[in-house]
Formats: structure tokens, sequence, C-alpha cells
């Protein structure tokens, strides 16, 4: 019996052993229900710990010891998805749909997913990069958010999707290119946007079902679509009708023959595609060839000498004549020869024998211009690498939009040109930098267009994105969204009736946006983007002071940006690493430099540089970072306009962060993404601390002078 019984206990041992959940998905799972505001219907889900495939937790499936389904439509969750989401990498399906999700969708998303369905939610912003790297996903839904921009093209590694429906949202611009990669794509739903152009790179896909209605769509409707069995087209500003056969007189593609008729019956010795009949026919077209050239041959040579004969008449002709005579019976003749030899031979042979064409020869055909064909100084046309997805605007129009660059529209001035607000005819407001000539180096334009290209294609929901350029007439014009509730550095230092509304937890807020800018150009982008000139007159609030980073990826388009510095740098030198300063040498870590003091700004409210203030305190970071560790006097440091409202413990932590991101040797300084999960519990922390207490993050305790690190409560 009591073998018995030790059998049955070692059994149930190795059973909770092999229930024993993936420490890596229990931490994931763990963010993602602090996100979600640990909401009580995910029944057995835990902040922390606990053993999801061994505990059957609210809607988790597993294999094994390893997480493989989060099904949970329609349980009324709100939050976020939190940052953990990519550490489930045995993860195949994650539906969240018909929820009350909000924020962007992170770009930390399960590498391996087949099926994700965030349909139904408040997702806002744009499509994250990591997309392009789920080649796994056969089925994406994300409808009946609020996402918006134009689609990124992104698509072209996603071989195995065979539905996607990005149906009821704000989309906008054209359609990606690498659309027309989907080869296994069978069902499209894109109704009800604002997306606009042609869709000439869907008539490839071998699609079942194509929904596109209600957007803005335009040019013909192309045939291919009527083989399509399900097909909605309704509500866009197509032109009437399918598209228009190609025009006639179209030259056959390479290596294809022209079909000609013949005006001989078939043969009756063998079928039409008979071996002998097709070797009778090559025998038939060579003949006629051949004869055809002997003809025109002859038929030159009698023009020739037609017109040498003629020639020499004249000549003789002339001997006679007196030299006036000669003159004008000269040009008589000659007009006259030339009009008929044109109807013969469209050329006139001289006396040297050169041929000189006829002047009513028709012009050559002008050449279109496409988007991916743009001209160089030299007028020579180059190929560009990358496709233009950025709109091309005309400085007619741009100049109607700003008032002719007026100094009302003067928005400020920025790395390498002034900005200015452009408000257009459709009620659309941008922002246009003019982009100084001589700053930057733009002799060659498709230098330019790349660098536009490149830019255009940078997606994030902290990144103010490039929407259109102009090239005319020697102008560099960049345009941008416009984001206008003024730039961080005037919030802080020169706005008191915004400053005030800049809480402790706008600040954290503001710094963790910022940080997931820098994140995605530095690991998400391939190759990394260095911004080189971060600092906090380039970080845009809107209305709800979400930070905007401006300036992405206009570095590539001044010379040597590793060792010139430009006047705008030199401007920026409290923000630029030691490295920079010493060297000239610019690199991601510089950014997180550069990162180090925009926090630094957040937490004092000074200026990086300020000589109003004593020599020791000048240099922010140099007062200010041998003080980060002292509890003492980091409370002295804190912005005056905070009032003291602010949690101790929050404080030491942000300030933990300073440091590590200012230190002089780059190598000791964290990759963005580590910047980010630190700020990240920071916040998640402030949120527990609200449920604990009832309090408003910020207004959690009115901190005294001199203050010891706060209770648990506080974070």
């Amino acid at each position: 019996m009591a073998t018995w019984a030790t059998l049955i206990a070692i059994l149930a041992l190795v059973s909770s052993v092999r229930a024993n959940t993936d420490s890596s998905d229990v931490q994931a799972l763990g963010v993602l229900y602090t996100s979600l505001n640990s909401p009580p219907q995910l029944i057995n889900w835990a902040p922390s710990g606990g053993d999801p495939c061994g505990n059957s937790w609210k809607g988790i499936s597993c294999s094994g010891s390893a997480v493989t389904a989060i099904q949970l439509s329609g349980m009324g969750l709100n939050g976020t998805l939190g940052y953990r989401l990519s550490d489930l990498a045995s993860l195949k399906t994650l539906d969240l749909s018909d929820n009350n999700i909000h924020d962007s969708i992170p770009y930390q998303l399960p590498p391996n997913v087949t099926y994700l369905n965030l349909g139904k939610n408040n997702f806002s912003g744009n499509l994250p990069y990591s997309f392009s790297q789920m080649g796994s996903l056969t089925y994406l839904n994300l409808s009946h958010n609020s996402l918006f921009q134009q689609i990124g093209d992104i698509f072209g590694n996603l071989k195995s999707l065979s539905e996607l429906d990005f149906s009821f949202n704000n989309f906008s611009g054209s359609l990606p290119n690498s659309f027309s990669l989907l080869s296994n794509l069978s069902s499209l739903y894109l109704e009800n946007n604002q997306l606009s152009g042609p869709v000439n790179m869907l008539t490839g896909l071998a699609l079942n079902t194509l929904n596109i209605a209600n957007n803005n769509f335009s040019g013909w409707i192309p045939q291919e679509f009527s083989s399509i069995p399900n097909l909605i087209i309704g509500g866009n500003s197509f032109a009437n009708g399918p598209a228009p056969p190609p025009p006639p007189f179209t030259p056959p593609p390479p290596g294809k023959p022209r079909t000609t008729q013949s005006n001989s019956p078939p043969s009756k010795n063998g079928p039409e595609g008979s071996p002998t009949t097709r070797e009778e026919k090559k025998q038939g077209l060579a003949t006629g060839a051949l004869i055809g050239i002997v003809a025109g041959s002859v038929f030159a040579a009698l023009c020739i000498i037609f017109a040498l004969v003629l020639c020499l008449r004249n000549v003789k002709r002339r001997k006679n004549d007196d030299d006036d005579d000669v003159s004008n019976g000269r040009s008589d003749r000659m007009d006259r020869l030339a009009i008929t030899v044109e109807g013969e031979t469209n050329k006139v042979t001289n006396v040297e024998g050169s041929e000189t064409p006829v002047a009513t020869l028709k012009p050559p055909p002008i050449e279109k211009q496409t988007p991916e064909r743009v001209f160089g100084k030299t007028g020579s046309i180059k190929k560009q690498k990358v496709p233009m997805t950025a709109t091309s605007y005309t400085v007619a129009a741009l100049q109607v939009a700003t008032n002719s660059f007026s100094q009302d529209s003067l928005l400020g001035e920025g790395s390498l040109g002034r900005v200015y607000k452009a408000e257009f005819p459709n009620g659309k407001t941008l922002a246009v930098k003019k982009v100084d000539s001589a700053a930057v180096s733009l002799q060659e334009e498709d230098i330019f267009l790349d660098a536009v290209s490149n830019m255009s294609r940078l997606r994030h929901p902290n990144i103010i994105p490039l929407v259109g350029y102009c090239v005319e007439h020697g102008q560099r014009l960049l345009v941008y969204e416009y984001v206008g509730n003024g730039t961080l550095h005037e919030v802080l230092h020169f706005s008191d009736d915004t400053g005030k509304r800049l809480n402790w937890n706008a600040r954290v807020k503001i710094a963790l946006g910022a940080a997931r800018a820098l994140e995605y150009l530095h690991e998400v982008c391939l190759p990394s983007v260095v911004h080189r000139n971060f600092k906090s007159a380039n970080v845009l609030l809107d209305e709800e002071l979400n930070p905007h980073l401006s300036d992405c990826g206009i570095a590539s388009l001044a010379p040597n940006t590793e060792r010139q510095v430009s006047t705008e740098v030199v401007g920026s030198f409290g923000y630029s690493a030691p490295e920079f300063a010493m060297s000239g040498i610019y690199t991601v870590k510089s950014d997180v430099y550069s990162f180090g003091v925009v926090m630094l700004e957040l937490l004092t409210g000074r200026k990086p540089l300020d000589s109003s203030r004593s020599r020791a305190e000048q240099s922010l970071v140099r007062w200010a970072a041998p003080q980060l560790h002292d509890i003492d006097s980091l409370s002295k440091m804190v912005d005056p306009s905070l009032n003291g409202m602010y949690p101790a413990k929050s404080l030491s932590r942000f300030a933990d962060i300073i440091a590590l991101c200012v230190q002089p040797e780059p190598e000791f300084r964290p990759p963005m993404s580590e910047v980010v999960q630190q700020l990240v519990r920071l916040m998640q922390r402030a949120s527990i601390a609200r449920r604990r207490s009832g309090e408003e993050l910020g207004l959690s305790y009115r901190a005294p002078e001199h203050e010891q690190i706060a209770p648990e409560s506080s974070f």
C-alpha cells in the first residue's frame, strides 16, 4: 500500500513539474496582466509568478511548459498590451478582439504567432514595424480601431498571410507596394478608411474576397477584378467602367515577334499546328524577309542614283549661268529636290555624302516621369533604391499654404532650416521645413529623394511622420504632420501656464514616449537610425501631452555628419556626449546621452547650459550628475514648479536612469530598450500605487524638504 502511495506521489510530482510554465512566458503574462490594469475577470492570473499552464489561467492554452494561445475576446479588458509580448516565443494564437484596449500596438509582438486578432479595440497610431518580421502570420485582423497614417511598406515577408482585415480605421495615403507580394492572400478587407490612389498592386493576387468600399481610391478599375468572386468597391472615386485596353501599335515584349496575317490558305498537308506547317511558315517568312530587304536596297540605290544625276545636271547648268542666276536657281532647285526625294527616302544626300534629316520629322514622344524615376542635376535618369511613399508638393502650393513663408507662419528654426505652419484649402494643417541649401549637401537631387524616401518610411506613434516633399526650382522642402502644442523646451523653460500642467506623471510619460521613439530608431530600424540632434526643442507635445520626436533621419542630409560641427550642433552643445565634443564621433550611445540630458531637464526644470547661473551650475550635467544618488541633494534639485508634489521613490528611480544615460564612457550607457523597460516598470508601479492609495499620480503626497525614501505605497 505504501508503495502505491509513493508511486502516486511521484506521479503527482512529475505532473506538477511538467506543468511548470517557462519563466519567460510567466513574466510576459504578468506584464500583460498589469498593463491591462489587473482585471478580475482574468481568473487565476497574477502580476508576477504563478503557473499559467499548471493552474489553468483564463484564456491560456499550453503545449508542455510553453504558452501557445491567448484567447480573451470580449472580456471587457482595458489598458495597454505592455512591452513583453515578444518573449512569448511559442505563442501561435493571440485573440484580444472586442475589448477596450487602447494606446498604440506595441512592436514587441510574439514573433511566431500565426493568428493575430486585435480587432474591435481602441488602438491608435500606426502599424508597428515588427509585422515585417512575422513571417508565420496567416491571419491578421486590426479592424474597428483608430489606426491612422499611411500603411507602411512592411508586408514583403508575409508570404503565408491568407486573410488581412484593416477595415473601419483611419488609414490614409496610397496602398504599399509590398501588398503585391502577398502571394497567399485570399481575403482583403480595407473598407471604411481614407485610403487613396490606384489599386493596381492588387491585380496579381488570387483573391476570393476584396472589399475596398468607402475610401478615396481613384483611377481605373483593373480588369483583373472581374474574376474576384466577392468584390465590393463602391464609395470610391474610380473612373467610370473598367480600365481601357492598351493603346494600339503597342510594341511587343522583348523576345516575342509581332503576329502577322498570312494571305495564303491553310496547308492541306497537315493541321495548322503541325511541325511541317510551322517549318513551311518559317521558310516562307525567311524568304519574304529576304525579298523585302533586296527590294528595299534596290529602291534606295535607285533613289540615290537619281539624286546624283540631278545634282550633276544642276552643276552643269550652273556653269552657263551668271553668278546671280546660279545663286537663285540653286536655292529653288535644291528646295524642289528636297521635296522630290522626301517622298521617296525622307533623306537627301549632299555633296560630301552625309545624310541630312528632313525638317518634317516628328518630335520624339515625351517620356512620362514615374515615381520610380527621378532626374539628377545633369538630366540623367536614375532609378530610386527605395519606393517613394511621401507626397510631392509644388512650390506654389506650399507658398499659398504658408502665405509665401511669411513671418506670421514661422513656427521656429530647427536643424537645417526654418519651419512654417501650412494651412491648405481642404482644412489640413501641416508643418513645412524650408531646408537651408547652404547647410546641407543637396547638389544631387536623387540623394535628397533617397533621404526623403527613407525618412517617410519611419512609422512610430512618438515620431512625427514625414508626409511630403518639394524639389522644384532648386528648393528643398520637407512636409510633416503638424503638432501644435509647442515643444518640450518651450513648456519647461518659457511658458509658466503650460509648465504648471507638467506634473510628475506627465514628465514620466513624456520621457517614456521619447525613449520609445529612440528605441525604434536604434533597435527596430534596419540599419539603425542615429538621431544626432536629440533635445527638448525637438520633442513636440500634442494636446494630451504625448511626445512626438521631430527631425528623425534628417541628419543624413548633412555633409560629413560625424565630423562636421554645424551651427545647429554648436547651439545644442549642452546635449552633446563627451565623445562627440572631443572627436566628432556620434553613435546610438551618443543619442542615449542626449536623452539623459532631456530627462535631467524634466527632473530639474533647468536648461542644459545656462550662463545666468553661477559657474558651478552653468552645465546641467556637471552640476547634477554627482548628486543623483544622494536623496537629500536630489530633493533639492527637483523643478520648483512641481511644488514638491511627486513620489520620492519614483524620483529616485528616475534619477538612477539618468545616471546611467549620462555616463562619460559610451560603452557603459544602456541601450534604449533597457531604458524603456525601466520607465515602463516605473509607470506600472505608479499604477499599482494609485490603486492602493486611491490618489492621483503626482499628487500622492507633498515631499518635505529633507525626505527619506518613501514607503512602498509610493513608487
